[in-house]
C-alpha cells in the first residue's frame, strides 16, 4: 500500500474510529484515567484481535496508559483496511493486517509479534500464546500474562494448562459476566443475523432455523431468530443447556434429525465438525450454512466440497453454492468463517465497549500483579469480581442509571450467620 493510499484510507479510518468511540463511553472513561495514571507505562503489548474501529479504541486506551502496542488480525475477513491505516499513521501503532490476507501471511504476522517478545498478550483465539509457547525460551519467560476473549481460545489454553505446559497467568476475559452478557448474548445474537441477512437478504419469518450450541451466544442467536418469526430448533450435547432450551420453548433434537428440517443452520459451539457429511446428506435443497464460532472448523468444509460433485459456484459475493450429485444446493456463507464479522460489521460498538473495557482492565491487572503483587500463579484465571463490577458500574453511569446501595444494617445482616443482624 502506497503512502498516498495510506493517507487517503487513514482519513476514512479516523472517521470510522471517531464514530464508534462516541458509542464506547466505558472505554473512554478508562482512557481518561489511563492518561493520568499511566498503569501500562513502558509495557510491550501484542494483540491478535479483529482489526476494526472498536479494536482501535481499545488500542488507543492502551497507548494512553503508556503501552507500546503491536497488533495483528485474528481474522483476515474482518480487517478494516482504513482502520489499519489510521492506527499506523495517527497512533503510530505497528499493525500487521490486511483484509483478505492468506493463511501464510496471517501466520507470519503472528510469528512477528511473538518474536517481538511482548510482556502482555491480548488474544482472540489463543494464537499469540499458542505460538509463544511453541517457541518457548525467552519469549515465554518474558510474559507477564495474557488475556483471552473466546471460548475456543480458552479451550486451547486450558488444554495447555492440563498438560502442565502453560507458562504464564491468563485472564479469561471471555468468561466475565459483563462480557458474556453483552458480547455473547446481545452482541453475537444480533450481529450473527446482521451478517446472515446482509449476505442473503433472506426473510426469517416462517423459516426453520437450527442453532447448534446453546451457550451464551447460542441463546442470543436463537432468541433473535424467534423474534423475527422463525421456527427455532436447538441442538446441544449438554443436558442442562438442552433442558433450558426446551423450557424456553425451543424444539430440541439431535443434529441429524434437525438436518432434515432446517433451512438455515448456525453453528456456535466452539468445537469442530459439528455439521458434516451425514448432515449434508439430509439437508433440504437451498439450505443455508453459517458459522458464528471463532474458527472455521465447525462446518466440515472438506466434506462439503467432497459431496459437491455437481460443482461449486459463487452465487453471491459471500455465498458459495455447493451442488450435490442429486441436484440439491447447499449455500455456505463467508467461507465458513465467523459470519457476523466476515459478512457483517460485527458487534455494535456499545457491546465491544464492555468487552474491551474488560480487556484493558485485565491487562492493567496482569501488570500490577507482576510488578507490585500479589502475583498471579500460572494458570487460567477468572476476571476479578472487582473488574466485572467496575465495568457494570461505568456502563450504568454512562446510561444515567443510578441504583440503590445496601444500608449499614443490611450489610451487617449479610455478614451475620445467625440471621439476627
Amino acid at each position: 500500500m502506497s503512502t498516498a493510499a495510506d493517507a487517503a484510507l487513514a482519513g476514512a479510518g479516523a472517521d470510522r474510529i471517531a464514530w464508534v468511540d462516541a458509542q464506547m463511553p466505558v472505554l473512554r472513561s478508562l482512557r481518561t484515567r489511563f492518561v493520568e495514571e499511566r498503569p501500562l507505562d513502558g509495557i510491550s503489548v501484542a494483540a491478535c484481535l479483529h482489526v476494526t474501529a472498536e479494536t482501535a479504541c481499545l488500542v488507543g486506551a492502551l497507548v494512553a496508559g503508556g503501552a507500546r502496542v503491536a497488533l495483528c488480525a485474528a481474522n483476515p475477513l474482518s480487517t478494516q483496511d482504513e482502520v489499519v491505516a489510521a492506527l499506523a499513521l495517527d497512533e503510530g501503532v505497528r499493525v500487521l493486517a490486511a483484509r483478505g490476507e492468506d493463511e501464510s501471511a496471517y501466520a507470519a504476522h503472528v510469528a512477528t509479534l511473538v518474536a517481538g517478545r511482548p510482556q502482555i498478550t491480548l488474544d482472540d483465539g489463543a494464537d499469540l500464546l499458542g505460538v509463544a509457547h511453541a517457541v518457548g525460551g525467552e519469549v515465554v519467560e518474558g510474559l507477564m500474562g495474557g488475556t483471552e476473549e473466546t471460548t475456543t481460545g480458552l479451550l486451547r489454553l486450558r488444554a495447555l494448562e492440563a498438560e502442565g505446559r502453560l507458562a504464564c497467568p491468563v485472564v479469561a476475559v471471555n468468561e466475565a459476566r459483563t462480557e458474556r452478557l453483552f458480547n455473547d448474548h446481545y452482541g453475537t445474537g444480533q450481529s450473527t443475523w446482521d451478517g446472515i441477512l446482509r449476505a442473503t437478504n433472506l426473510l426469517l419469518a416462517g423459516r426453520t432455523v437450527v442453532v447448534l450450541g446453546y451457550g451464551w451466544t447460542g441463546k442470543g442467536v436463537a432468541l433473535r431468530a424467534r423474534g423475527a418469526g422463525a421456527q427455532v430448533v436447538v441442538c446441544e450435547i449438554d443436558p442442562m443447556r438442552a433442558l433450558e432450551a426446551r423450557m424456553e420453548g425451543f424444539q430440541v433434537m439431535p443434529a441429524l434429525e434437525a438436518a432434515a428440517r432446517g433451512q438455515v443452520f448456525v453453528t456456535v459451539t466452539g468445537s469442530r465438525g459439528v455439521l458434516g457429511e451425514e448432515h449434508f446428506a439430509r439437508m433440504p435443497d437451498g439450505a443455508v450454512l453459517a458459522n458464528a464460532g471463532h474458527f472455521d472448523v465447525e462446518i466440515d468444509l472438506a466434506a462439503l466440497r467432497a459431496v459437491a460433485t455437481g460443482g461449486v459456484r459463487q452465487a453471491l459475493p459471500l455465498v458459495e453454492e455447493h451442488r450435490l450429485g442429486d441436484g440439491r444446493r447447499l449455500h455456505l456463507l463467508a467461507s465458513g468463517r465467523v459470519v457476523n464479522l466476515a459478512a457483517g460489521q460485527g458487534h455494535p460498538a456499545a457491546v465491544m465497549d464492555m468487552s474491551f473495557a474488560n480487556q484493558a482492565l485485565a491487562a492493567e491487572h496482569l501488570v500490577r500483579a507482576a510488578t507490585t503483587g500479589p502475583q498471579l500463579g500460572i494458570g487460567v484465571h477468572a476476571v476479578p469480581e472487582a473488574i466485572d463490577r467496575e465495568v457494570a458500574r461505568l456502563k450504568l453511569a454512562s446510561l444515567g442509571v443510578r441504583i440503590d446501595e445496601p444500608s449499614a444494617e443490611q450489610k451487617a445482616y449479610g455478614r451475620d450467620w445467625t440471621g439476627a443482624g
